[in-house]
């Protein structure tokens, strides 16, 4: 039976959303803040919390704010030169929202996050506290990455990842993702004139990844293979995702009132526990384990645990706790905390655990990656 977008777009009833604002529509060519859009922006996320729905701001801008301020005519490109135009941007972009916000008696917070503050769980568990503290005293928090401080191992490198990453993190029940497109089409909108827009994703295959276009203005970073990213979080997560567009007007309260712009992503119907969502999307991976069929089966299907006797071979250098990725005949099938160091599991990788202890001198845990500590790809 087909889906009815009306029902699936009911949006009435929910209680928590992330917003995620991208350059583009905060900034004008030059640079510089489009007050007006800011403006409009904050209204109509007052108007929200004061519907009784908690509101969490993702916003980019800091960079274009800061290059309108130094009077710059391109985007900065080494990463010392963006983390000083985000630095002198980032207090004049929460100087705005703070002003804006302010004349609809709303007090936003800002939160600045890198990649590891995600990947590590105890900051993980800290940063789903604070946002979780800031939305109970009916704050907006306003969220950004930690330009000024980050490197290039720790970044996000766009905000739509960070959007989906903080949506999950808070279990948030919708979240719009504003850009300078309505959403995603068949075809790039600017060069094929018989490019329509598709209403409803229920699945990211290989067509929808392939139709996807590369990055917008020169203010963004993130192009539309970003968003569909953000949307794989998202849906794993279990929340759905919009993709809108950001200059129409009042487009936030329409499409919580349920009016059919953009592009919505549904959810699986099964969403991943928090956990297992943090191994998927938050932790960092750091090295590989390739199995052999009956792994695969035991993973994938029967929803069992990793033995050594289903590793065919291990790459990377990792620890007992570290994330890896688990491969069967070259394709990912998903991520998992491990048990062993990959100097452990080479020594004993397709072997029994019955075995484990002549080989090691010990065991510790007959599993590799326990069930609880893996997450199967969708």
């Amino acid at each position: 039976m087909a889906l009815d977008l009306n029902d699936i777009r009911n949006f009435k009833k929910i209680k928590r959303i992330v917003v995620k604002v991208g350059s583009s529509t905060l900034s004008y060519p030059n640079g510089r803040l489009n007050i007006t859009q800011m403006e409009l922006l904050a209204r109509d996320l007052a108007d929200l919390q004061n519907r009784g729905i908690e509101v969490i701001l993702v916003s980019s801008g800091a960079q274009g704010a800061g290059m309108g301020k130094m009077g710059l005519s391109r985007r900065p490109k080494t990463i010392p030169e963006k983390q000083a135009a985000a630095a002198i941007g980032q207090g004049l972009l929460m100087h705005m929202y703070e002003k804006l916000f302010s004349e609809y008696g709303i007090t936003v917070a800002q939160v600045l996050l890198t990649r590891e503050d995600i990947m590590d769980r105890k900051r993980f568990l800290n940063a789903r506290n604070t946002l979780n503290a800031l939305l109970g005293m009916e704050t907006i928090p306003i969220i950004n990455e930690n330009d000024t401080i980050a490197v290039e191992e720790i970044r996000f490198g766009d905000n739509d990842a960070l959007s989906a990453l903080v949506a999950s993190l808070i279990e948030a029940e919708l979240l719009i993702i504003l850009s300078d497109i309505a959403g995603l089409y068949t075809g790039n909108p600017a060069t094929d004139k018989d490019a329509t827009l598709i209403p409803l994703v229920t699945e990211i295959n290989e067509d929808i990844e392939h139709i996807a276009g590369g990055s917008g203005s020169k203010l963004g970073t993130g192009g539309m293979v970003t968003k569909l990213q953000a949307a794989k979080v998202a849906m794993n997560s279990g929340f759905p995702m919009i993709i809108a567009q950001g200059s129409e007007n009042r487009i936030v309260r329409r499409i919580v009132d349920g009016e059919q712009l953009g592009t919505l992503f549904m959810p699986r119907e099964n969403r991943l526990h928090s956990k297992k969502r943090w191994i998927a999307f938050g932790s960092n991976v750091q090295g590989t384990i390739l199995i052999d069929s009956g792994a695969r089966k035991a993973l994938a299907e029967d929803g069992k645990s990793l033995l050594p006797s289903g590793i065919v071979s291990v790459a990377g250098t990792f620890e007992i706790g570290n994330t890896v990725s688990v491969f069967y005949e070259g394709k990912e099938i998903g991520r998992g905390i491990v048990n062993y160091s990959s100097l452990e599991l080479d020594s004993i990788k397709g072997k029994k655990t019955g075995e484990i202890p002549k080989i090691l001198g010990y065991k510790d845990f007959d599993e590799v990656i326990h069930r609880d500590n893996f997450a199967l790809n969708i």
